[in-house]
């Protein structure tokens, strides 16, 4: 990025990104009984949802993917808890209504020529549309591509319930 006179930068997200993402915790956990339990726990009681979970095992560790309902809490949590995690960018995106959704999604990002890299359904609340979270290769490309193609994209604020 160019830094000078004539240039204009406008960050609409508080992460300045200027497309709408949303954030997955991955955290390493030890290959043992009840410390998926131990890890979801922390939550209880502060209004996080988990919104999303992906788990990954092998014989001494499990990657468990999260995505939370608030973010920004949800990290201070699992950093207090002492957990190496890491943060990544994912696109999430509404379903479109046909018989087939994931082949119009797939279709899209293949004619942009995109890898997919996971993806994993959304637990979305009443009242909204079926969605999954996908990481590809280039977040700000597929992001452009979906919208292009008329796909509804979600930002954290949709995984907040209406409640909250």
């Amino acid at each position: 990025m160019s830094v000078g006179e004539g240039s204009q930068t406008d960050f609409l997200t508080a992460r300045g990104r200027d497309y709408p993402s949303i954030r997955q915790f991955t955290v390493f956990l030890e290959n043992r009984v009840g410390q998926l339990l131990e890890v979801v726990k922390r939550f209880e009681g502060t209004g996080i949802r988990i919104v999303a979970i992906s788990i990954n095992d092998s014989a001494e560790c499990a990657f468990v993917r999260f995505l939370l309902s608030d973010p920004e809490r949800g990290r201070e949590i699992l950093e207090r808890a002492g957990l190496a995690i890491i943060e990544s960018d994912l696109i999430g995106v509404e379903l479109p209504e046909s018989r087939q959704p994931l082949i119009q999604v797939c279709s899209a990002l293949l004619q942009a020529e995109l890898n997919i890299v996971q993806t994993y359904p959304l637990l979305t609340h009443e009242g909204q549309r079926p969605a999954v979270a996908i990481m590809v290769d280039n977040t700000e490309l597929a992001s452009d591509v979906l919208n292009r193609n008329g796909f509804t994209l979600l930002c954290e604020d949709d995984l907040q319930a209406p409640d909250e």
